[in-house]
């Protein structure tokens, strides 16, 4: 029991290090890909306290401490995402269609050959606005079936599991796929045309994942590019799509601050979708967030669609009646 003690102090010292290393500003890859699993390792972190106090005989002291203090830490980092924190977007009443409009985004994962499981899901969904990300050339024709019947398109096809789709059928007044040099991770910026007096930009974005040897730079660059506030022109704003990064990062609550937006999942829980096969353990690595006068009446992680990420899917609001287009736009 001592030696299994022993092996619990040396566990809890290392996690108790690395989390508080976790804390230090910097990109450097390995502190920040902690961010991605700080709420598994909570847990972690609890049930082996829990076992040290029953094993950990001469040691359950410092046990209790260390795994204690890990925990405490991880915990105040994700508590705006659980369920016992205040919430700080209130759902309206979406019962109507005629000021709301669903969107989409679903990470396909490129190497994944399941093309039927996706369409059957989009299709179910079916929603008005479609983002998809890691989309190659082989995707984009597999995907025609259901991206054929929305009279907007814009497919940006990448082999490096960068390429996207957007698709609607809310009129849209311009599009962009912003692929800065040196990043070869486009965003899609759209302006929709959602009723008389509402222009909504919808912002697509999938940056690259924090890897072994690199520095998140390039990825936080991504994402903060894209969380400047709409201009005085437009209603409000929507971004969705797989950020590489969890809510609680300190890039992703940067977006946040900049411009001013809201994450549905303040308040109600961290609603992981990555990996999609074992999401009890997995953590939240696609958004969703509003900003300006957009409202949300609902938000939702989809079933498993054969990707390894989870689709999520919301349904939006604005003031005035939404424009749906019957024959094309653009």
């Amino acid at each position: 029991m001592r030696t299994f003690g022993k092996i619990l102090l040396g566990i809890g010292a290392l996690l108790l290090v690395v989390t508080l290393v976790s804390l230090i500003p910097t990109n450097f890859w390995l502190v920040r890909a902690y961010d991605l699993v700080r709420e598994p390792v909570t847990y972690l972190a609890v049930i082996l306290l829990v076992i040290g106090l029953f094993v950990g005989a001469g040691y359950r002291g410092w046990i209790s401490a260390l795994f204690g203090f890990t925990a405490l830490i991880n915990t105040v980092c994700i508590w705006p995402y659980s369920t016992f924190a205040a919430t700080e977007l209130e759902f309206v009443d979406g019962t109507s269609d005629e000021r709301c409009f669903t969107a989409m985004s679903a990470n396909v994962l490129m190497d994944n050959p399941d093309y039927a499981a996706m369409i059957a899901q989009i299709e179910q969904v079916n929603p008005d606005v479609l983002l998809l990300t890691e989309t190659n050339a082989k995707w984009i024709e597999e995907m025609k079936p259901v991206t054929s019947q929305y009279p907007y398109v814009r497919e940006h096809p990448q082999e490096d599991t960068f390429g996207k789709v957007f698709a609607s059928r809310i009129a849209v007044i311009d599009t962009d796929v912003v692929e800065r040099p040196g990043e070869d991770t486009p965003t899609i910026y759209a302006y929709l045309r959602a009723a008389d007096q509402s222009i909504i930009r919808f912002i697509g974005l999938h940056p690259r994942a924090p890897l072994p040897g690199q520095d998140t730079e390039q990825r936080d660059r991504s994402i903060l590019r894209a969380a400047d506030r709409p201009d005085w022109r437009i209603t409000g704003a929507i971004a969705m799509g797989d950020f590489n990064d969890v809510p609680w990062s300190e890039t992703t609550e940067a977006f946040r601050r900049k411009g001013d937006w809201r994450d549905p999942r303040v308040g109600r829980g961290t609603y992981p979708t990555f990996p999609s096969k074992l999401l009890p353990l997995g953590w939240p690595l696609d958004q969703i967030m509003v900003t300006g006068e957009v409202e949300i009446a609902s938000f939702e992680v989809l079933p498993d669609n054969g990707s390894d990420h989870r689709a999520i899917w919301g349904r939006f609001c604005v003031p005035g009646p939404i424009e749906r287009v019957g024959n094309g736009a653009d």
